[in-house]
């Protein structure tokens, strides 16, 4: 063995923390896109939830081509890794700032879309580039080291989850909700350059070679399956992220607790990574995701059944439901980078269209659940009549419910496979 090859594993040992704190980055970054963003901008900036889902959805529709072209290009020009890495935190570091100092008046809709399509445009080059040189980062493309990579790579992504539930709580004021957001995009500006600096040295690690992406590629692979269920079992998560706030301020009446829960439910969500990796090797991916999904079907189950005031029965839920997400998250992308890198595919081409795929699953959310709720007269923050706040929790529960034992269907379809050793 080479010099070079017996000191790779020690090179890529050390580049772990850094992975960690990219995608931490992207991680706080997203949760506002996902989660603030519809508050933010019905109670701050008098846009009707119709609006915003519409105009979620309708950015979806650029990401359809910018996706799969970002992952072409970061393919296509392997040694440009630090340039699209600098870009990505550049855009998150100019719009957050943007997004969240924007005010009330008769052009804020467009001044919105053109924050979005900037912060959308920097955070899908940043999630493809990382989870597309999966394979360079880790230290070995064997299927053990890739697990470990994801888990690394998922534990920072919680993390910048929780930082960024709790942040726009802990910078508010007293009865001052804008104040907190308002720092919060100032934080997450400011973070983003930071993480730029620090992580710049593991994008200079030479590319994996790999092949020419397509179609037959592709399905030889099994991605194509891997996708399907990607997009399926993004919905449920995409639903209640939107909701999560509503479902907390106004169908629980637990003002001011969202943050709390949100915090406990990343939590549990990161201190279940470890567990379902190592599971994962034991057992293998597809029996891990047929014991996690059960655990999601449980949390949303238990949840339409809560009424005002009952926050430690949705405390117990976010305990269940985050340990579920944990598997999710490091075992899919884990899954659909191993079936790339058994077939030597582009995987940053492959990863463009599976970011698309996901990002549609939270803009059908959007498009699909708000306007719905608008029709039964939900207005977040306000009183809401009974069979509002009916549809609201149909909407955050019982939809999710069905669409996750339809995943959980997905998953059954797969072919068995040994376990990594």
């Amino acid at each position: 063995m080479s010099e070079l090859a017996q000191a790779e594993p020690v090179q890529s040992t050390q580049i772990y923390p850094r992975v960690s704190l990219y995608a931490l980055m992207l991680a706080a970054a997203g949760i506002p896109l996902y989660i603030h963003l519809p508050r933010f901008a019905s109670v701050h900036l008098d846009i009707g939830l119709a609006a915003i889902g519409t105009l979620l959805l309708a950015i979806r529709l650029v990401d359809l081509v910018q996706d799969p072209a970002l992952g072409w290009a970061i393919d296509r020009w392997p040694n440009a890794q630090p340039l699209f890495a600098m870009l990505a935190a550049a855009g998150l570091a100019i719009g957050f700032p943007l997004l969240f100092l924007l005010e009330p008046g008769a052009h804020v809709l467009w001044q919105l879309i053109a924050v979005l399509l900037l912060l959308f445009s920097a955070y899908s080059l940043g999630m493809i580039l990382l989870y597309g040189r999966s394979s360079t980062l880790a230290a070995s493309p064997e299927p053990r080291a890739l697990l470990t990579l994801a888990g690394w790579r998922e534990a920072g992504m919680l993390a910048g989850v929780v930082l960024a539930a709790m942040a726009p709580a802990l910078l508010a004021g007293p009865g001052d909700e804008l104040t907190g957001y308002r720092a919060f995009g100032l934080m997450l500006g400011g973070i983003a350059c930071i993480v730029a600096a620090a992580t710049l040295p593991m994008w200079r690690r030479p590319v994996r070679p790999s092949s020419q992406l397509t179609i037959s590629g592709l399905r030889q692979a099994g991605a194509l399956r891997l996708l399907a269920l990607a997009l399926v079992n993004s919905l449920p998560v995409a639903i209640t992220s939107t909701l999560f706030l509503f479902f907390v301020e106004d169908r629980l009446a637990l003002s001011g607790m969202a943050g709390p829960f949100l915090i406990l439910f990343f939590v549990c969500a990161g201190l279940s990574v470890p567990g379902w990796a190592r599971l994962t090797n034991r057992i293998g991916p597809r029996a891990v995701l047929l014991i996690a999904m059960p655990l999601a079907i449980l949390g949303f189950v238990g949840a339409a059944f809560l009424g005002p005031g009952q926050g430690t029965a949705f405390a117990a839920i976010c305990i269940v439901s985050g340990a579920a997400l944990g598997a999710d998250m490091v075992v899919l992308p884990a899954m659909f980078s191993i079936a790339l890198t058994r077939s030597g595919l582009n995987a940053s081409a492959a990863f463009g269209i599976w970011s698309f795929a996901g990002k549609l699953g939270l803009a059908l959310a959007a498009f699909l659940v708000f306007p719905a709720l608008q029709s039964s007269g939900f207005t977040p923050g306000q009183e809401n009549a009974p069979d509002a706040l009916r549809a609201l929790t149909i909407a955050y529960a019982i939809i999710p419910c069905l669409l996750k034992l339809l995943a959980m269907a997905f998953v059954l379809a797969l072919p068995t496979e040994e376990p990594s050793r």
